[in-house]
């Protein structure tokens, strides 16, 4: 999705300074982007009302850090700086809003110079931190901030956590796809220790941050947290232990998402310790381990803790080959997830003992709105006894796509779904 987007160097642009410097030309800014664009829509003339206050560069600052570009003059450079337009009509939102709380800046083509860039600004950026996160009301201080898909923002994060530490109401922090190294991972633990009411932790597709610096940042993460998102992080089996033992101290864990790291099940005692440590999470209802490498042993190791999980609403084990001739020791659990709602195993290579073991674990399962068994070949032999299993009444998802079916398992599904046809097959 990041690499459709066109890449821009600091040098294309006109760097942040333009933006918060009050040495930078306040020409043709108005006080109202959106007053000025309709007086030159009935008038049609380009000019640009000045601010009535400007005797200070904080008063200027924050009368018109949130309109980019005129209208009429500036009209190319507005379509070359679309991603710090956006960052400008956030902070016009948000700026002069004492109940916001979240701040989205994700797709606005931010680099690390701009982080340095305000960073080299600290008598004016912690004047805009104070009017935007750190009113005296307690209602107006921010509580979501999505900084994702911002790739050049690499390597400079602590800019920005330096600034974020001090933002106590925070509960919903996103950083995916922002290329981030060992050293952001390192400052971003640092400011998670100031972070007691952060609920949502998300640092999807970010390959830099496994290793020792993922150590100290999930170490200090605080048992306020609900959900914790590391998908594609590159992730190793020594992560997997290093994951187990910062779960154990997260009772309040709802959602974990770790897909897309095939090296997470290479050493079976790490992701055994994994395992054993959602038994702390009670209240775990999310568990996605797509494409995690995941083997037998795995799923013996997780059959064990997950009977534990009784509010377990969603599992996702799909894309693990490894894993074909031992989905019994996990079936072997189902029945006491009487509240599963889904349940993925596309693309894992299920054995006709598999398929079996699964519609016999299947009846139980009477909240189940979707199964996704696709890309499976063997599960066009079976798809009379499979469908026979299960709840078709609230059933939503049954994808059976590349799973070798013929003839006779196009008259099951026929015979079983016509009085069903709000199911997706």
């Amino acid at each position: 999705m990041s690499q459709i987007r066109r890449k821009r160097t600091s040098s294309d642009r006109r760097p942040l300074g333009r933006f918060l410097s009050w040495s930078s030309d306040r020409s043709g800014i108005p006080e109202n982007g959106e007053t000025e664009v309709k007086e030159e829509k009935g008038n049609g003339s380009g000019a640009t009302k000045k601010a009535g206050n400007e005797d200070t560069p904080e008063a200027w600052m924050m009368a018109n850090v949130s309109v980019c570009v005129s209208a009429a003059g500036e009209a190319a450079d507005a379509e070359e700086d679309v991603g710090w337009g956006r960052v400008c009509l956030f902070l016009q939102k948000l700026g002069k809003k004492v109940d916001s709380r979240s701040l989205s800046l994700a797709h606005c083509d931010l680099t690390a110079t701009d982080l340095l860039e305000l960073g080299a600004q600290p008598a004016l950026f912690d004047s805009f931190l104070s009017s935007l996160f750190l009113s005296p009301s307690p209602n107006s201080e921010l509580e979501e901030l999505d900084v994702s898909w911002n790739e050049l923002i690499g390597g400079c994060l602590k800019a920005l956590t330096s600034h974020l530490r001090h933002v106590v109401g925070l509960r919903a922090l996103r950083l995916c796809g922002c290329r981030l190294s060992a050293e952001d991972a390192t400052a971003l633990g640092e400011m998670l220790s100031c972070t007691s009411l952060l609920e949502v932790l998300d640092l999807s597709w970010n390959g830099g941050v496994g290793g020792a610096a993922l150590q100290g940042m999930l170490g200090k993460l605080g048992p306020s947290l609900l959900e914790l998102r590391l998908v594609s992080c590159q992730l190793t089996a020594v992560d997997a232990a290093v994951l187990g033992s910062a779960v154990s101290a997260l009772p309040r864990l709802c959602v974990l998402d770790a897909s897309c790291n095939p090296l997470l099940g290479a050493d079976g005692g790490a992701l055994g310790q994994l395992a054993a440590s959602l038994s702390h999470a009670a209240g775990l209802h999310t568990l996605r381990l797509q494409a995690c490498g995941l083997t037998v042993d795995s799923l013996k190791d997780l059959g064990a803790s997950l009977h534990l999980l009784p509010a377990l609403r969603e599992l996702d084990l799909s894309c693990n080959k490894s894993l074909a001739g031992g989905l019994k020791h996990l079936t072997l659990h189902l029945a006491h997830f009487t509240g599963l709602e889904s349940l993925d195993l596309h693309l894992c290579g299920l054995t006709c003992g598999d398929l079996e073991a699964l519609i016999q674990a299947l009846p139980p399962l009477q909240a189940l709105t979707a199964l996704d068994v696709s890309s499976n070949k063997e599960v066009g032999g079976v798809v009379h006894p499979l469908v026979s299993a299960l709840p078709l009444k609230q059933m939503k998802h049954l994808p059976l796509n590349s799973c070798s079916l013929n003839e006779e398992s196009f008259t099951s599904l026929g015979t079983h779904t016509h009085t069903h046809t709000h199911v997706p097959l």
